[in-house]
């Protein structure tokens, strides 16, 4: 597409590609809106599906303004009446646009100006070539004389959506232990159906949902999802926020609309100053389309793929052995690492990382409030020192890793008095504390020198090749340092320093592979998925827990970078051996336990699940899930994960079996009318189960006879 003029006024354009059709009216109020979201008749989905249907246009008075905002003195706050004209959001006129193409994205950037103010809002719009995903973000600026303080802008908003009454709400709990717990209900049994007769607006039920403190993802995934209730058309949504965020939904119009928003006033004590020419730019939010959850999510996946940094671990997948996972518990030693380094090369591991407590040099372990120098101890590893124990990594052909959590200095370390003040998170001048750290703000050059250092000295002295980066405390609101003047600025303000801080430790260390980690899967946001390489994604320790967590990881987060524990033990009988490996074959393998105690044989057993994985890995970087008995239930008896690589000649079926029948069929609907071969792949004894394609139908006949089971197939059409 090429550019055109920023001066382009027309009240009514279009914009994307084949893939996405977008259509820009202007109502009479002179605020411009979008009337039409959707895809060509012949557009192919995320997944390879079909999806008819170019959107329904709606009546530019029935959608909404680009942008909703408000700021101290200019309208009610999110606890008013929606989307009225006292809000500054609705203030906004169209003063031109401009779009273009840049490698393969569509570019589309709208100019808004309020008069009154001078504030001028910039709606960013990208869109992969390809595929029906929707980026947004809006950048403000204040071009007037006098101070203006934004307590929320919109990322994106969209009106004219179906009404409530035809839609279903999908949303995903994501608690410590028991990530991604997706459930649906109709969208009405929220947003009740109000007759507000002569009040002259629309009704303020909605359903919203929001994040909290400093884990971006704890209490629930930034994501959600409509779907029709014929089962036509999806609307799936994800906010990358490091912080706060909040998505809401509500009745406009005798349809339903859609805000997504980053951290905001009223939830998060959100609040930024613009003085005469500064600028903000929010968070983004980004809108997949797609004929079903699987399709819509298909398309997600794809595009996460293209808004990453590049990185060859995304397409290596080196299996990654961490000492910590129901094995050495933060608690290594010379003499407990050295035999498990031999096991885990014996077995196949291509990464060894040693987890927390390296650094511990305390009798008692005592090691949690004390943290921050990141040297390493001298009692724990006496002959030749840590140093020693990563050469011998090295020497079995693995890559050397380390546990660190950078953004915290326990209140005991000699770092308290070193760094200065403002180095730290602080409300009202005092240093805050939580669970005995304080918090390192990644904006203050003196933390980010103390952080450098550290890492230079691990990966470019010692030769660490991947650091698992975590965090373990919580920070609700924020802080408000030297230029803030609401925590939850603060706050934001450090995450994205944190994430620029990564982005620079890679510039220097290309090779090193980073994982994201917050107490498992509490930071399994985009933002941070779009730097680090891997994503944790539970600390959950029992393996007959995990499969649902493992089975729905995919929604928010591409296979090659979810990684999953496998942490198989001698104590364990085979069919739990096979099991607990069996559940991370469709992601990133990392495995754990304590193989240098296991018998030949079921060292054998690990060896065979890794050589499989090894086998499968080349197709994971492109392949997109799919669910062939839907989205996992926390009780679920049986489970189902699909990975479908494109062009379909291919799919995997990883398939669980906790209770029930010992029979199942599942449908691949795909692969329908096809002449399909099915191979199990895991486990590779034989009697462990059997899969067999159903020649007169679309499904696979799978029957596991004990518990608890689990099957890896290969589906060839």
């Amino acid at each position: 597409m090429a550019d055109a003029a920023l001066n382009d006024t027309s009240d009514t354009f279009t914009w994307g590609h084949a893939a996405l059709e977008t259509e820009f009216a202007t109502a009479a109020d002179g605020t411009l809106r979008l009337v039409r979201l959707g895809g060509s008749g012949d557009r192919v989905g995320g997944s390879g599906d079909r999806v008819g249907g170019s959107g329904d246009r709606v009546d530019p008075e029935s959608a909404l303004p680009l942008v909703e905002l408000t700021a101290l003195g200019h309208g009610s706050g999110w606890s008013g009446p929606r989307f009225t004209g006292t809000a500054l959001g609705n203030r906004l006129a169209h003063r031109g646009h401009r779009a273009g193409r840049e490698a393969d994205r569509e570019w589309l950037t709208v100019e808004l100006h309020d008069a009154g103010t001078g504030l001028t809002a910039f709606v960013e719009l990208t869109s992969p070539v390809g595929l029906p995903v929707l980026r947004s973000r809006v950048r403000l600026r204040n071009e007037g004389a006098e101070p203006l303080v934004v307590q929320s802008v919109s990322s994106l908003l969209l009106g004219g959506l179906p009404s409530p009454d035809a839609l279903d709400v999908h949303r995903a709990r994501n608690d410590w232990l028991a990530e991604c717990r997706w459930h649906a209900e109709p969208l009405r049994a929220t947003v009740a159906d109000i007759n507000v007769g002569a009040h002259q607006h629309d009704s303020r039920a909605a359903l919203a949902l929001t994040g909290r403190g400093s884990w971006p993802t704890d209490g629930h995934l930034p994501m959600g999802a409509l779907t029709e209730r014929d089962g036509s058309r999806t609307w799936l949504w994800q906010i990358e926020s490091p912080a706060g965020w909040r998505w809401d939904l509500g009745e406009h119009a005798g349809g339903t609309h859609l805000a997504l928003n980053g951290p905001t006033d009223a939830e998060h004590q959100w609040r930024v100053r613009l003085a005469p020419g500064e600028e903000f730019t929010t968070v983004a939010g980004v809108l997949a389309l797609g004929s079903g959850f699987d399709d819509a999510l298909a398309a997600l996946t794809s595009y996460r793929r293209t808004a990453r940094r590049p990185h060859p671990d995304h397409t290596a997948l080196p299996v990654v052995f961490n000492d910590y996972m129901n094995t050495l518990m933060g608690d290594p030693t010379t003499a407990k690492l050295l035999p498990l380094i031999d096991a885990a090369a014996e077995a196949g591991a291509e990464y060894f990382c040693i987890d927390s407590g390296w650094y511990d040099d305390s009798a008692d372990g005592g090691w949690w409030n004390s943290v921050g120098a990141w040297q390493p101890s001298s009692r724990r590893f006496p002959d030749g020192g840590l140093r020693a124990v990563l050469e011998r990594i090295k020497e079995r052909g693995m890559v050397p890793g380390l546990w660190l959590e950078p953004e915290v200095i326990g209140v005991h370390s000699p770092l308290v008095a070193e760094l200065p003040p403002d180095a730290f998170f602080q409300r009202d001048g005092v240093r805050l504390a939580e669970q005995g750290r304080h918090q390192l703000d990644l904006r203050h050059p003196a933390a980010r020198a103390h952080l450098d250092k550290t890492v230079d000295r691990i990966v470019g002295d010692w030769g660490v090749g991947y650091l698992k980066l975590d965090y373990n405390i919580v920070v609700d609101p924020g802080t408000c340092g030297p230029g803030d003047i609401a925590p939850g600025a603060g706050l934001l303000g450090h995450a994205q320093a944190y994430l620029d801080w990564l982005s620079d430790v890679l510039d220097r260390y290309p090779e090193l592979v980073i994982e994201n980690c917050a107490s498992g899967g509490m930071r399994m946001d985009g933002a941070s998925l779009a730097v680090s390489q891997l994503q944790s994604t539970s600390d959950q320790q029992d393996p007959l827990l995990y499969p649902p967590i493992s089975a729905a990881a995919p929604t928010a987060v591409p296979p090659e970078q979810g990684a999953v524990w496998a942490y198989p033990q001698p104590e364990f009988d085979d069919d739990l051996i096979t099991f607990t490996l069996g559940g991370a074959l469709l992601g990133r393998v990392h495995l754990s336990g304590h193989l240098d105690r296991m018998s030949e044989h079921q060292l054998g057993l690990v060896r065979d699940a890794l050589t499989v994985y090894k086998a499968i890995r080349p197709d994971l970087p492109t392949a997109v899930p799919f669910w062939p008995l839907g989205l996992p239930g926390w009780t679920d008896e049986w489970l189902a994960l699909g990975m479908r690589v494109p062009g379909d000649l291919v799919s995997y079926l990883l398939v669980w079996r906790r209770g029930g029948a010992d029979e199942l069929r599942l449908p691949v609907r795909h692969l329908a009318g096809r002449q399909v071969t099915a191979e199990v792949l895991h486990p590779s004894a034989p009697g462990g189960g059997s899969a067999v394609w159903d020649g007169d139908g679309d499904g696979l006949r799978v029957s596991l006879p004990r518990t608890p089971a689990v099957l890896l197939v290969r589906l060839r059409s």
